[in-house]
């Protein structure tokens, strides 16, 4: 591979990458509202000169270059969580800020700077006649995946018959390159009342007393959930309460939790909920355990309907993606670290659905993702073009 010239085209790129990062972040794009940061990256796309560059009926914005029947994809999910409390940030999310190392602002890690590499380390990947002859190479600019991750890859897989060899997923990594993350499921457990006059309690049948006792019951169950040596421990967290009244002068007649549910390898969503529904308290008062599902429109206003279950993934260490990807940080930066995410990504409907292998690599860090005051490093953007730009040829010299 041609490790210099590589390199020096992408931290050539640098200014254009720092802008259309910037660009990128002063656009709000939270789920099912990315609309305007589609745009400009079809916008840049078609500046960069890609062969081809669409927006599917959902709404995600897909770009290639190079004309072979296989296909490596680089995925990046372009909308963003939202702000938060405002108070916790030094600056403004979406103004951001630029320092000689730093890029501040929302999506800066999660993760609009991978959409921001993947798109330059393809054209750099061009450039410098790096994609073998029988691949493309896609860069898709996902909707969606903060609401309900993996739902565009299904649309992609199944509606526009988009199936690649193998997906770089480049959200943030910390500079390592990651094979696998736990899944994660929505659950919610919801329990029946009586409602009657607040000063006499005792006629009624509070859900709300319910409830709670179901909720040290999870508490205690998330201490017991399965392990795996790679992956680690399942977890399960309450995450939302909901209730019904009358009045604030009346006896709760239902009661609900959310529950986010995280899979580690071997558990099901199955399993998942049986646990659930076998804790004492959860038969004793009869509460109903379900599992969410999903149907927002999309920008485009395109409804497409799953449930909210998000199967984990493990790529074996051995396998020509991973050992790619390898191969091109080794010779362009040094050996890199082997991991997996502790969040979950579109891997979990490339991968854990349609067992189509997957390799993590992407500028920012796990820790900035949903946080205040989120930053990314300059030095990740162009580390992360340039072993885009490399992983093709690497991929096909394994094959």
């Amino acid at each position: 591979m041609q490790q210099h010239q590589i390199k020096a085209a992408a931290e050539a790129y640098l200014p254009q990458m720092t802008r259309f990062l910037r660009e990128l972040i002063a656009i709000p794009g939270e789920s099912c509202d990315e609309q305007g940061v589609a745009h400009r990256v079809e916008q840049e796309m078609r500046a960069l000169g890609f062969d081809a560059v669409e927006i599917d009926p959902q709404g995600n914005v897909l770009g290639r270059m190079g004309g072979g029947e296989r296909i490596i994809a680089f995925d990046g999910h372009i909308d963003t969580v939202g702000i938060g409390e405002r108070g916790n940030w030094r600056f403004d999310p979406y103004q951001g800020y630029e320092n000689e190392a730093e890029i501040g602002g929302r999506g800066a890690s999660d993760q609009l700077g991978g959409i921001v590499s993947a798109v330059y380390g393809v054209k750099i990947a061009r450039e410098l006649q790096l994609i073998p002859p029988q691949f493309t190479l896609l860069v898709s600019g996902t909707v969606q995946e903060e609401d309900c991750d993996g739902l565009c890859w299904q649309y992609i897989i199944n509606e526009d018959k988009i199936r690649p060899e193998f997906v770089v997923v480049t959200e943030p990594t910390d500079g390592g390159i990651y094979r696998g993350q736990r899944g994660r499921m929505e659950i919610r457990v919801e329990v029946k009342g009586v409602s009657c006059h607040g000063s006499a309690p005792e006629r009624g049948d509070n859900a709300i007393y319910k409830i709670s006792e179901i909720a040290l019951e999870l508490r205690a169950l998330n201490e017991r959930l399965a392990d795996d040596p790679f992956l680690g421990k399942g977890t399960l967290a309450v995450s939302q309460s909901f209730y019904n009244s009358p009045s604030r002068c009346a006896v709760a007649d239902m009661a609900a939790l959310s529950i986010d549910r995280r899979l580690t390898w071997g558990e099901t969503w199955q399993g998942a909920l049986e646990e659930i529904r076998a804790l004492p308290s959860v038969r004793k008062y009869g509460a109903e355990v379900s599992m969410y599902g999903y149907d927002r429109p999309s920008w485009r206003k395109l409804v497409y309907p799953t449930e909210c279950y998000f199967p984990a993934w493990v790529v074996e260490e051995r396998h020509p993606a991973v050992q790619a990807a390898a191969a091109a940080h080794r010779a362009l930066y040094g050996e890199p670290r082997i991991d997996k995410w502790t969040f979950s990504t579109n891997g979990v409907s490339i991968c854990g659905r349609y067992g189509i292998p997957c390799v993590g690599f992407g500028p920012g860090m796990e820790a900035q993702a949903h946080a205040p005051n989120e930053m990314t490093c300059k030095e990740h953007l162009v580390k992360c073009a340039a072993v885009y730009a490399a992983v093709a040829t690497a991929y096909a010299g394994l094959k």
